[in-house]
């Protein structure tokens, strides 16, 4: 439940040894971490945006909201009940958009177990949702000491795939979440600038720009998610510098209405221009 960092990645890696059955409203992926730079460059914003369409080979989607939950499954907003065998919640947080969707969870995910004062719900170190072995949580709906940001989301979805996996195998899950207390963190200022610290064997570690624009500002990730996609994707050419297309404008026009740059706008809106 959920199709975002973590639940598309969980879906992708379990596609080819289970039934899987992904809901989402949305009808693709949305990077966040491109979509303030597709502000300020409209021509980016096609890099923000993959549809779900061609994340599974085997699996499919349905494209609706989740509105109750239980142990055996979901229901989503159509009254189409999908029983499931195990059930992952990656419904995350929301944000102001453009930065981040919104999903509503925790009224979902309190129907499986209490939340916590933090409107979390707790989990085992295998990532099970306290008091079940097939029900799974990830990201920032869990109780976890991570911070909730997209990558450690991701390596949770790597956790709970190999615990799923194995269960489906007949072995015992034995794949464990080990929060890190060194905190880690890329701030690209443009493809080229930035900030960072990253854990090292002495400790926390500031990087260089170079590093920062290397790991994460030259495409935000997009190469990453145009192969889970299954999506073409051209990496910047060495040296790519992008060049200024004039001052960012738009108008608001009331709550959900602006006018200005047609990409621009579309973006806002929460569509591919």
């Amino acid at each position: 439940m959920g199709g975002g960092y973590g639940g598309s990645l969980v879906a992708k890696e379990l596609d080819a040894t289970a039934d899987v059955v992904l809901v989402d409203p949305r009808e693709a992926f949305v990077n966040a971490a491109g979509s303030l730079r597709a502000l300020t460059r409209p021509d980016w914003a096609v890099n923000v945006f993959f549809p779900f369409d061609t994340l599974l080979e085997r699996g499919r989607v349905v494209r609706d909201r989740v509105v109750s939950a239980d142990p055996a499954g979901v229901t989503p907003a159509s009254g189409a009940r999908l029983d499931a065998d195990y059930l992952v919640l990656a419904t995350g947080s929301g944000y102001a958009y453009p930065a981040k969707p919104h999903p509503a969870s925790e009224s979902i995910a309190a129907a499986l177990a209490p939340l916590t004062a933090r409107a979390t719900l707790a989990v085992t170190e295998r990532l099970n949702v306290a008091g079940y072995d097939h029900v799974y949580a990830l990201g920032d709906l869990t109780d976890l000491p991570d911070p909730k940001m997209a990558s450690y989301a991701q390596v949770h979805a790597q956790v709970v795939a190999a615990n799923i996996a194995a269960q489906l195998a007949g072995r015992t899950p034995e794949t464990v979440s080990t929060p890190s207390p060194d905190r880690r963190i890329l701030l690209p200022l443009g493809p080229h600038g930035g900030a960072g610290q990253l854990p090292a064997p002495s400790g926390v570690t500031a990087v260089p720009a170079a590093t920062v624009s290397e790991r994460k500002g030259l495409d935000l990730f997009t190469a990453r998610f145009a192969a889970r996609f299954d999506r073409s994707w051209r990496f910047p050419r060495p040296g790519f510098v992008p060049r200024q297309r004039g001052p960012l404008s738009f108008l608001p026009l009331g709550r959900g209405r602006c006018q200005g740059n047609r990409s621009l706008v579309a973006l806002m809106r929460g569509r591919h221009p």
